[in-house]
């Protein structure tokens, strides 16, 4: 048994706004499961597979507070698409941001709602990755956060440093996923977090056991109302347990 990464969940105060500006920014398509959810995924593309990691984005009424812990990098070809794509995330209502980041080659913005994410300089590892180069995660231990997720997902492990870990589907295809040690610790829910699935025929029981054995808590959220299951990583990043598909 297993698990892979299919999307990521983004907490929004206005799910459908957020969504146009996602899906214009990434050049896909829009969809609704229902009230409150709007649901982003390559045009023409077959959920789940490895070519890319959707993005749900989930409507609650909480402002953003404090910096998201998980962020996404987009990738971009030269510098000439990174300063083009840049001006149109302007146009559709980001900002430039400051995290701290200093003089660097990459750009640091904001969404509509303040969710933070990169747009990259041009870098050859992230060629044919599609418009998302990498989910990646604030932690204070990279090579623990490794050794979880790795343990938890069947993507392959390819790089592990004091500061940085990286992970990608085992087909080597879509996004990365990455560890980045950062200062700060977790506080309060993340706005921003990870979904993962086991596969057709696997048992979610079983699954959520094998998880909880591998060091994944509960983090007492109210499952009463909901399908899947919650539960947080060894830095208490919560994510959420899909059913098999």
């Amino acid at each position: 048994m297993s698990t892979r990464l299919v999307q990521i969940t983004m907490k929004a105060q206005d799910d459908s706004a957020l969504g146009r500006f996602w899906a214009q920014a990434l050049g896909w398509g829009v969809d609704s499961e229902g009230p409150g959810v709007t649901n982003l995924e390559p045009l023409g593309f077959s959920y789940p597979a490895p070519e890319a990691v959707c993005i749900d984005i989930v409507a609650r009424p909480e402002p953003k507070t404090v910096k998201n812990r998980v962020h996404l990098d987009l990738a971009t070809t030269s510098a000439a698409h990174q300063a083009e794509l840049v001006a149109r995330l302007e146009d559709l209502g980001a900002r430039p941001a400051d995290v701290g980041q200093g003089e660097v080659p990459w750009t640091v913005m904001a969404d509509p709602e303040g969710n933070e994410f990169c747009v990259l300089e041009p870098r050859p590892v992230y060629r044919g990755t599609g418009p998302i180069a990498a989910v990646v995660l604030d932690c204070t231990d990279p090579r623990e956060m490794a050794r979880f997720w790795d343990g938890a997902m069947d993507w392959t492990l390819l790089e592990v440093t004091d500061d940085h870990a990286t992970m990608r589907s085992a087909q080597g295809v879509g996004p990365y996923l990455e560890f980045l040690r950062t200062p700060g610790t977790k506080s309060g829910w993340n706005r921003v977090h990870l979904d993962v699935r086991p596969y057709p025929g696997d048992d979610l029981a079983a699954e959520e056991a094998r998880l909880r054995a591998l060091g994944a808590t509960d983090p007492g959220i109210d499952r009463s109302a909901i399908s899947w299951t919650v539960l947080a990583d060894p830095e208490g990043n919560e994510f959420c347990l899909l059913a098999p598909r």
